[in-house]
């Protein structure tokens, strides 16, 4: 009997039903690229703020001053105590009353000289130009609670770390669409929340759940369309990365055009309820199905995509068997109980690391451009478009491993010859590191499309879940990697970069190649799996016996 790729291939591997799936699904990369780099816009730092003297909003409502007029009593006398006070973090140590003039507050005090009044450190009670221009003012996230933003990020990332556990394993258990449509629902909410949330505190733990649902959206998302198309056409995953980008490239406009950061943050959440919409048009992957021993709905799944793609299924092909494989609730130790399954998930497990680690240390390193933030963010995104171009030019030529392994060993030399240039060639720096950003976002997302392709569809979402969790630990441990090793010498985090990358560029080359290979549907498919390409393809005539129509 048929394997199930091969009836795929008679229904179209990627017809007009695939290809609208896909158009529809590659949106969920646009909003959550949004959800991973909206701290920049959100967390904008103010452009001018300062401590308030206790009573002075009193005062300066009895006195008719203007918001400059109050700065101007407040901070100026501070220049002649310390020249290099800006009164953002140090206030006068002294509180107005109704006794103080509306003309000259500081002449109550005139058994001191200005420059002598006493200071204090502000704690509360700053006032801003543009009070809700960002989380920073609207939290007081300034002065010695500026880790708060740094905190705030570091939560999402963990949002990450726990969707990728708990809804990969439910998307395994429960399926992909089920889960998927959740998750859309979930990041819509807690996005709202967020917007309107009273405190800090109950915004870290809405921010918190919205990492949890944005990254079930994202895996979800991806599994599903990989599951739906044929082995040749499987590069569809990389096509998504580039819907990505796009998210990165579209942010800055909308950040322009909205001036609060309430706003941003609706205007960046309100779109995943569209998603929900999805469910009349978006089915469940046929490959779950099989798993699951629900033959009936995956033979009706595919009837109807043959339909959709002007094809027809045979007669014969009137009932499915799943895989003889056992299906049982996924868990870590089936991700490491066999010989190649142990060697792929440690080696994608270093590699989800590595990408992370070392693509969000050159961002915050490299700077492009400077001064006009909305402009350095799009040029940023725009550097990442080039990456996706050359995987698409060269992963359905030569392979994936190839690739995969020179893009991480050309971002570990870019990285160790940018920190050994001379300061005097800034041009030079910026180009050798712009490669090496380049050569990391390349296999950040090879990282993903191999992921998919290495795990049998029993345990793929939970394998790709469980070790894209460790680009999330990457991303929390990054910016103090780069900025505490920074402290000892500047170049230092790119010597380690350029070590971890080399290493994981190596590694990687042990893995088997994947390239025209159809997806394993059992683990013992993944057993059989060879780093050569032509012992796989003798063997994969043979072996059809576990999951047919």
């Amino acid at each position: 009997m048929p394997s199930f790729d091969e009836v795929l291939k008679e229904a179209g591997e990627f017809g007009r039903f695939q290809k609208r799936v896909f158009f529809l699904l590659c949106q969920t990369g646009i909003t959550f690229s949004f959800l991973f780099t909206s701290v920049v816009f959100l967390g904008q730092a103010p452009d001018n703020y300062w401590c308030r003297i206790p009573g002075a909003a009193e005062l300066s409502e009895r006195c008719g001053w203007t918001l400059e007029e109050e700065r101007n009593f407040t901070v100026l006398p501070l220049h002649l105590r310390n020249g290099s006070s800006s009164g953002e973090c140090e206030r006068l140590d002294v509180v107005w009353d109704a006794s103080i003039s509306c003309a000259s507050p500081l002449a109550h005090y005139s058994n001191h000289s200005v420059g002598n009044l006493p200071l204090t450190a502000c704690h509360d009670n700053w006032v801003y130009k543009q009070p809700h221009s960002s989380i920073i003012s609207e939290y007081n996230l300034v002065c010695g609670n500026a880790w708060m933003l740094d905190l705030s990020q570091a939560i999402l990332n963990l949002g990450f770390l726990a969707g990728a556990f708990t809804l990969g394993y439910a998307a395994d258990r429960y399926g992909r669409i089920l889960i998927y449509l959740l998750s859309c629902l979930g990041v819509g909410i807690c996005g709202i929340i967020v917007a309107f949330a009273p405190n800090f505190t109950v915004f870290l733990i809405f921010r918190f759940l919205q990492g949890v649902f944005g990254k079930g959206t994202w895996m979800t998302c991806y599994v599903i369309v990989t599951e739906i198309v044929g082995s040749d056409q499987r590069i569809v995953g990389i096509v998504i990365q580039i819907f990505f980008t796009l998210g990165i490239i579209i942010l800055p406009g909308i950040a322009y055009l909205v001036p609060t950061w309430q706003g941003i943050q609706l205007a960046i959440s309100l779109p995943n309820f569209l998603f929900l919409l999805y469910y009349w048009v978006v089915p469940e992957s046929p490959r779950w199905l099989l798993t699951r021993k629900k033959g009936e709905k995956a033979l009706k799944i595919m009837h109807n995509i043959a339909k959709h793609n002007g094809k027809y299924l045979s007669p014969h092909y009137s009932e499915i068997t799943i895989t003889n494989e056992e299906v049982s609730n996924p868990s870590f130790l089936d991700l490491v109980r066999t010989p190649r399954m142990r060697r792929n998930t440690l080696i994608l497990m270093y590699a989800w690391f590595t990408s992370a680690l070392i693509y969000q240390g050159l961002v915050m390193r490299l700077g492009i451009v400077g001064g006009n933030l909305y402009l350095d963010f799009f040029i940023s995104g725009a550097v990442e478009l080039p990456a996706a171009l050359l995987i698409l030019v060269t992963i359905d030529r030569i392979g994936r491993r190839l690739p995969f392994g020179i893009s991480n060993i050309v971002a570990g030399i870019a990285c160790l010859i940018t920190a050994f240039l001379p300061e005097d060639i800034p041009w030079l720096k910026t180009t050798v590191a712009t490669l090496g950003r380049l050569g990391i976002t390349m296999a950040f997302e090879i990282v993903y499309l191999v992921n998919i392709e290495l795990y049998p569809t029993t345990l793929r979402n939970f394998g790709v879940s469980l070790c894209s969790s460790l680009c999330d630990l990457g991303g929390i441990i990054a910016p103090f990697l780069l900025f505490r090793l920074a402290a000892v010498w500047l170049e230092l985090p790119l010597i380690i970069f350029s070590i971890l990358a080399v290493v994981c560029g190596l590694l990687v080359l042990l893995l088997p190649e994947t390239k025209g290979i159809s997806l394993p549907e059992t683990v013992e498919d993944v057993e059989q799996l060879s780093s050569h390409f032509g012992k796989r393809g003798k063997k994969r005539k043979h072996q059809d016996t576990n999951s047919y129509i």
